[in-house]
């Protein structure tokens, strides 16, 4: 993973909450902006829970970057659409 992947998501307008996977399995959501925060080098993030709890992740560690919620409805048919 690179720190611009991770940063597309991060700035993204509107923030949309993302999930970061790990090599060893766990999941660890990304529910709003200010709760992470990106090292000036780029190599870690430490993403806040609402509980208070927090992760310190290795960039190196995150193998997939995953967009919650639903996908932008531009470019579907309508109903209408799909009976024909």
């Amino acid at each position: 993973m690179t720190i611009q992947e991770l940063r597309k998501l991060y700035d993204a307008q509107p923030f949309r909450p993302f999930d970061m996977y790990l090599a060893d399995g766990r999941k660890i959501p990304v529910k709003h902006p200010e709760f992470a925060a990106l090292s000036p080098r780029g190599d870690t993030v430490v993403v806040y829970q609402t509980d208070g709890s927090f992760d310190i992740v290795d960039l190196f560690l995150i193998t997939t970057l995953r967009v919650n919620g639903r996908k932008p409805l531009r470019g579907r048919r309508s109903r209408t659409d799909r009976r024909r």
